[in-house]
């Protein structure tokens, strides 16, 4: 169980918000703060329901679990009580009054099925607010936003190549991102200056499974007036809620475990600060790049299985992590937050409650690693992670390779590595399926 965090709002941080436009009285409305402010919510942010269902909880009722959660959308009306949110294909919405607008007047501004998964999304995250977007990118480039040329960005070594991508964009505009070892405290203080707007974090990180500490960091960031944010993705607000340590915005690629069938593009964004919410709203309905209606019911339907499919993924990774580092052979180490070799095992239980369905291993031979990669059977050949299939890839080949060669050499990011995002599949198949391809590679023998 996650421990409340007693930090609250940063006057310097509010104040440095208020440059923004504030959306106008119905845009507001379109998103979700109007029915969030008349929900009850327990002190980290998650509304309260009666074991009933039925409403929000008195004192002393029972709170539901976060798997209980996933599947319950408390607040969630619609005209005829439809038992599944309905989606509301249109771009607009007929007014009856020239002179005062209703809750709705542009799907880019708001639409009842995108304010459904919003609300929902608010409450797993712990947060007062939270947005779809179209992509996880998408929600990152929606917070780079709020960063004005001159300022600065602090951001790991170990970072997603996307996110690699789009930093080194920002350059153009003369934001610069001072990429320091997250896993070192003392090496973020040191790079944390005046300039300095967002600390961007991932934990575990992708692909090397790094963990850092968040509140740690968080602490140090707001000390200098600057904003924390965590791509949260790897671990889904139903084993990780970084906002209830403290950090001021988490983003999530949706298209992974929060849908879980990469059938769906989509980010989401949620923050535990009011005004940090107001200036995300407008850079969301100034660019357009809200989540469409039936990508948002997809993306809905999705969350509802998360918990199962989590736990059931994290179960087959943590069997198969055993099974790689239980064969000892010769340059072979397998990194995963569940396993007692793991450096940060203790750390990342202290902030996370699972270990999540992505690990890693070398082999000590980028051929050796091609050949497990291309003899796997089960395990497809495949960018990305967080779907009920497993997928097997080779990250300075593929979801890295846009970070150049000797800027993965400098990050120490290994050639060689091999991630294994795991899926849902019965773990006996998996298992005899990475051993038959390390057979094959002449890793083990048959």
């Amino acid at each position: 169980v996650l421990k409340k965090s007693t930090w609250g709002p940063n006057e310097n941080i509010s104040r440095r918000y208020s440059v923004l436009a504030a959306p106008s009285r119905a845009t507001m409305s379109a998103s979700n703060e109007g029915s969030a402010r008349k929900r009850a919510r327990t002190e980290d942010g998650a509304e309260k329901t009666n074991v009933k269902g039925k409403g929000p909880a008195d004192k002393g009722e029972r709170e539901y679990s976060l798997a209980t959660r996933c599947v319950t959308l408390s607040g969630a009306s619609n005209p005829y009580n439809a038992s599944s949110v309905p989606i509301f294909q249109t771009a607009t919405f007929k007014q009856s009054s020239a002179v005062s607008m209703g809750e709705y007047d542009y799907t880019r501004s708001g639409n009842p099925t995108r304010s459904g998964i919003e609300s929902h999304l608010a409450q797993l995250c712990g947060g007062v607010r939270a947005f779809a977007v179209s992509s996880g990118m998408s929600a990152l480039d929606v917070l780079t936003r709020l960063i004005k040329s001159g300022e600065e960005i602090v951001a790991g070594t170990d970072v997603y190549g996307g996110t690699n991508r789009l930093l080194k964009y920002l350059e153009r505009q003369k934001i610069v991102t001072r990429h320091v070892d997250t896993c070192d405290v003392e090496a973020v203080r040191a790079v944390i200056g005046p300039n300095t707007r967002m600390v961007l974090l991932e934990s575990p990180t992708n692909p090397l499974i790094r963990v850092c500490d968040l509140q740690a960091i968080t602490e140090i960031a707001h000390q200098h007036g600057a904003f924390v944010v965590v791509d949260n993705t790897m671990m889904s607000p139903y084993l990780q809620r970084p906002l209830d340590l403290g950090i001021d915005v988490v983003y999530h690629s949706g298209t992974k475990y929060l849908s879980g069938h990469h059938d769906l593009m989509a980010g989401v964004i949620a923050t535990r600060d009011e005004q940090l919410g107001n200036d995300i709203f407008f850079v969301i309905n100034s660019t357009g790049c809200g989540l469409s209606p039936f990508d948002s019911w997809l993306l809905l339907r999705g969350v509802k299985t998360l918990s199962v499919r989590m736990d059931r993924q994290q179960a087959n990774a943590q069997k198969i992590a055993e099974f790689l580092e239980g064969l000892n052979a010769e340059g072979l180490s397998v990194v995963y937050p569940g396993l007692d070799s793991h450096p940060r095992k203790a750390l990342h239980f202290k902030q996370a409650r699972g270990a999540g369905a992505v690990l890693s291993f070398k082999t000590g031979s980028t051929v050796v690693s091609q050949q497990i990669v291309e003899a796997c059977k089960l395990f497809s050949i495949s960018v990305s992670f967080g779907c009920v299939n497993s997928l097997i890839s080779m990250p300075c080949r593929m979801s890295h390779a846009s970070i150049p060669a000797d800027v993965r050499k400098a990050r120490d990011m290994p050639e060689d590595i091999i991630r294994l995002c795991v899926g849902i599949e019965d773990v006996d198949d998996l298992i005899a399926d990475l051993q038959q391809a390390l057979v094959v590679a002449g890793v083990i023998d048959e």
